[in-house]
């Protein structure tokens, strides 16, 4: 188990890098100078030179990289020049609206998707197959963007059951006190239950727009494992010592079909907690997805290489505890090869 986890932790190590190197070098390849950006239309070829060297932007490629990637661990992100401030505190006001947006959406996904694949597949009925089946269609080939008006239209213009692209919270609504960041968690910390109610209202047609896809793709995967294990002959003897049909499935089929979707699990929580730039355009959510977009366009080189990097460190520590998770669920993971 050790072996695999530090085989794991040296290949993440290495997609840590290649993800640096080129975002650095793609972001240094597009058109335009960051230099005039910043001093605008107007300024003289000297004040841009100056400001050249101010940023670095003279020297050789790879010593600015160096530059760059010791900076990045020494806690010093940069600063962002459109938004006039460092990056760290650039990102970590979005970070958090995002990361509890993406938990939302991963809850709702993941649930959903376990819940219909139990029900799609237990007794093999063929009308609950068939709707879940559709369903699943449905969100794989649904634009997040254009669902997520379709639910604004119908639950808040048409029903007013749940409020509009209002962002995180109510505007008669005052955050709660800040803690983690996330607007549900610091209102229980505060006690503030109104606040938590109202956050949680704002949170479902984001959410559920944004795990449309996930759920489609996990509840798919999920019901064509189930199926197989089902087949298996150990769910026949389980049954055989008076087990119950449901007990059977849910104790010993589900455990059993649940590894393949906890790997797509932890890369789709990975995803989800980098963001959707579409989904938080639609519902005005101020999460750090539409500040990458905005610094792509101004050509903000330290924002956008810190969030790709961050976004890397995700995906390679989600993942790692995925793989730990697989030594505790499946005990052959944890055997060596040759005492199998």
């Amino acid at each position: 188990m050790i072996r695999t986890v530090g085989g794991r932790l040296l290949g993440s190590l290495a997609a840590i890098f290649g993800a640096s190197v080129v975002s650095f070098l793609f972001l240094r390849i597009l058109p335009g100078n960051p230099a005039r950006l910043i001093l605008g239309p107007l300024a003289s070829q000297q004040a841009i030179q100056q400001q050249v060297r101010l940023m670095g932007l003279d020297r050789p490629i790879y010593v600015q990289y160096l530059r760059y990637i010791s900076s990045f661990f020494s806690g010093d992100w940069g600063f962002s020049y459109s938004n006039g401030r460092p990056v760290r505190e650039v990102i970590a006001t979005r970070l958090p609206a995002s990361i509890e947006l993406g938990l939302y959406a991963f809850a709702f996904a993941f649930v959903a998707a376990v819940v219909l694949a139990l029900l799609s597949t237990y007794r093999h009925r063929p009308v609950v197959d068939g709707t879940v089946r559709a369903i699943s269609f449905f969100g794989l080939g649904t634009p997040p963007f254009w669902f997520g008006l379709l639910l604004l239209l119908a639950f808040s213009q048409a029903l007013h059951l749940l409020p509009g692209p209002e962002g995180r919270l109510g505007p008669a609504v005052a955050p709660p006190p800040t803690v983690t960041g996330l607007y549900t968690v610091d209102a229980v910390i505060a006690g503030q239950w109104g606040t938590l109610g109202n956050a949680l209202q704002h949170l479902v047609l984001p959410a559920v727009t944004l795990g449309l896809a996930p759920f489609a793709y996990l509840v798919r995967l999920l019901r064509v494992n189930l199926l197989e294990v089902s087949r298996e002959q150990f769910i026949t003897v389980v049954r055989s010592k008076g087990v119950g049909r449901w007990t059977a499935y849910v104790r010993h089929a589900l455990p059993n079909a649940f590894l393949p979707t906890l790997t797509a699990g932890g890369m789709v929580l990975a995803q989800l907690l980098a963001g959707s730039v579409l989904v938080e355009t639609v519902f005005n959510w101020p999460g750090v997805g539409a500040l990458v977009v905005d610094s792509i366009l101004r050509q903000d080189y330290a924002v956008v290489q810190t969030f790709i990097l961050l976004s890397a460190f995700a995906y390679v520590a989600l993942n790692l505890i995925v793989d730990v998770l697989y030594g505790v669920i499946d005990p052959r993971v944890r055997t060596p090869t040759g005492a199998r």
